[in-house]
């Protein structure tokens, strides 16, 4: 079977909802992890989400235009809900007969990870649902701004649950989803060499570190000066709070004003020669946007994928 797989969102000025975690990483997370499962399962599966989009319809209209054109016969988009705090459990949400059967045993498995049952809804206000040929459904796996739904919140599981929803079954032999970088464990000197040269962050003389796998006078520094750029005491050592913040900034996480803070907002202060306080302001967003029209993006002050492709790779 050829599923059509939508992680929502994710496609600046196209972004979602902010709750205790960002929309935007967790449909990523959700829908990368069902693709390999899918794939793993020897179904084909063709990726819905649009690397760039002028406008939120543009995006909308991108995603609905890859499933038809590619045929699609099952078209899924996965999404998470935000409220007011107190709403919580999954919904899921299609708009004819065939679709609403596909949809009742997706939920059904997320309702035994402990969610609250909302139900199978009519989504025929939905855009990616109105305007796709295929049998359709959007995934609200949970709340981000409910405490009960986050503790509860895992996303191999729920990964599992809309695959063996959707197919009846699981892969028989583990599926290794995409890596998160922050996430990743390997604390060796040549990753911090490698890291720190892909982050632009130079020794005492201004140089690039040779990749030697070597401690020395050269990388101390280099790890001293991201320390200070990150708000971390300068040791020149990299302590589990140095790599937090270099994993951090790797996971390339979609920040935009008034939503993000702290280390990689320092860092990108850091870039675009604003001042370092952790805040982004009105300052760095004219920054932002200036980078982007001289790198051809879409100007919208919003660090997504093809930003953080310009400035790291």
């Amino acid at each position: 079977m050829k599923f059509g797989i939508d992680s929502g969102h994710n496609c600046p000025p196209d972004t979602g909802a902010k709750g205790f975690k960002f929309e935007d990483n967790l449909t990523l997370d959700v829908g990368n992890r069902v693709i390999a499962k899918l794939q793993a399962l020897g179904h084909e599966v063709v990726v819905c989400r649009p690397t760039s989009a002028s406008t939120v319809r543009d995006s909308l209209s991108k995603r609905c235009d890859k499933a038809n054109a590619s045929k699609v016969d099952i078209y899924v988009s996965i999404h998470f809900n935000c409220f007011n705090g107190q709403a919580n459990g999954t919904e899921v949400f299609a708009i004819s007969n065939t679709s609403n059967k596909i949809a009742k045993p997706v939920l059904d498995e997320i309702v035994k990870l402990g969610f609250f049952n909302r139900g199978v809804k009519s989504g025929s206000h939905l855009f990616v649902l109105r305007n796709t040929n295929m049998p359709a459904i959007l995934v609200e796996g949970c709340f981000l701004d409910s405490k009960k739904d986050m503790d509860l919140y895992n996303p191999e599981a729920m990964a599992n649950a809309i695959v063996k929803g959707l197919t009846g079954k699981l892969p028989t032999t583990p599926v290794t989803p995409v890596p998160d970088e922050e996430q990743n464990a390997d604390t060796t000197i040549l990753r911090l060499q490698k890291a720190l040269n892909r982050l632009k962050v130079t020794d005492k003389n201004g140089k690039s570190l040779l990749e030697d796998n070597l401690a020395g006078a050269a990388t101390n520094s280099a790890t001293a000066k991201f320390q200070t750029i990150v708000g971390l005491p300068p040791t020149g050592s990299a302590d589990k709070a140095t790599w937090d913040a270099i994993n951090l900034i790797l996971a390339k996480r979609i920040i935009r004003q008034n939503h993000a803070g702290g280390p990689v907002v320092r860092y990108l202060e850091y870039r675009f020669g604003s001042q370092i306080d952790g805040v982004y302001d009105s300052v760095l967003e004219l920054k932002v946007k200036s980078f982007q029209k001289q790198n051809g993006l879409v100007d919208d002050g919003i660090i997504g994928n093809l930003s953080w492709q310009k400035l790291i790779g």
